[in-house]
Parts: C-alpha cells; structure tokens; sequence
C-alpha cells in the first residue's frame, strides 16, 4: 500500500518545468482543503499531499528566481501536466497550453482537438498536456516571482 501511495504521490509532482536563460525554478504541489469553521465560515488551506484521492484538488506552485547576471530576456516556463492530473485553471495569468505533447499552442479557448471522421470539437481542460507563460518583459537580476495553477486528481 505504501508502495502504491508514493507512486500516485510522485505522479502528481510535475516534470521539471523549463526556463530560459538563467532562471531558477521551484516547483511544490499542495492539496486544496476548504474547511468549515464554527461560525460557518470556509477557509482554504493548502495542505502537503500525504494522500490524495480522485477528486481532490491541487495547487502548482513555480517559483522563480534570475540568478544570472543580466536580465533574463523572452523568459518563457514551460510545465508539462503530471499524466495522474487534469488541469483545472491558472488563476489570473492567462498561459498557453498544449494539448499534443507541447508541439502546437495557443489559449485553451482557441485550441479544437480533432474528432473521427474530420470533424473537430472544443478543447477542454482535461486536453491539457503541457503550460506555457512567456513573459513580456525582461526579468531583472535577482527577480523574482511566483506562477500557480490548479488542477484534479483523475
């Protein structure tokens, strides 16, 4: 059983998210918990994964860091989605996404996954594969920043 939950653990980790210059990453996974106070109230608490189940839903976190020695120029991070996830959303930032393997992307609201017989229907956050934010503007040395997005345990 041990066995078994440290496999389903580590297939909710993200592969290595991808960075260009001399950007330094971290990534953590947090399980999403809304609790109920006394009052009535609900708080969200973020909660390390000990065990997950389907169903229950996580937050990404990527942090960054310039830790070159010039600004990092067309900083872009790409992040494939673990295979035992299904990609919810990304809060306020607005990525590109992949949703073959990371060789065509665009909005999710623009993408369209091709269907038996020629036609073609909307993609859908379980199409996801991969995630994309490319920065605009230069990242000063020593920058930093935080990326987040949320997704379900299939």
């Amino acid at each position: 059983m041990r066995t078994v939950l440290f496999l389903l653990l580590a297939a909710l980790i993200p592969g290595p998210a991808f960075a260009a210059n001399q950007v330094a990453l971290d990534n953590h996974v947090f399980v999403e918990r809304v609790l109920t106070d006394a009052e009535g109230k609900q708080r969200i608490l973020l909660e390390e994964p000990k065990v997950v189940v389907p169903g229950d839903r996580l937050v990404f976190v990527l942090n960054y860091r310039n830790a070159g020695a010039q600004p990092a120029d067309k900083f872009v991070i790409t992040n494939p989605m673990p295979s035992a996830v299904r990609f919810a959303d990304a809060g306020d930032t607005r990525p590109f996404v992949s949703i073959d393997g990371g060789k065509q992307w665009g909005l999710l609201s623009d993408l369209s996954v091709p269907m038996e017989g020629g036609t073609r229907r909307a993609a859908q956050p379980a199409d996801v594969t991969h995630i994309r934010w490319a920065f605009q503007n230069p990242i000063p040395v020593g920058g930093t920043g935080k990326l987040m997005f949320r997704g379900v345990v299939k």
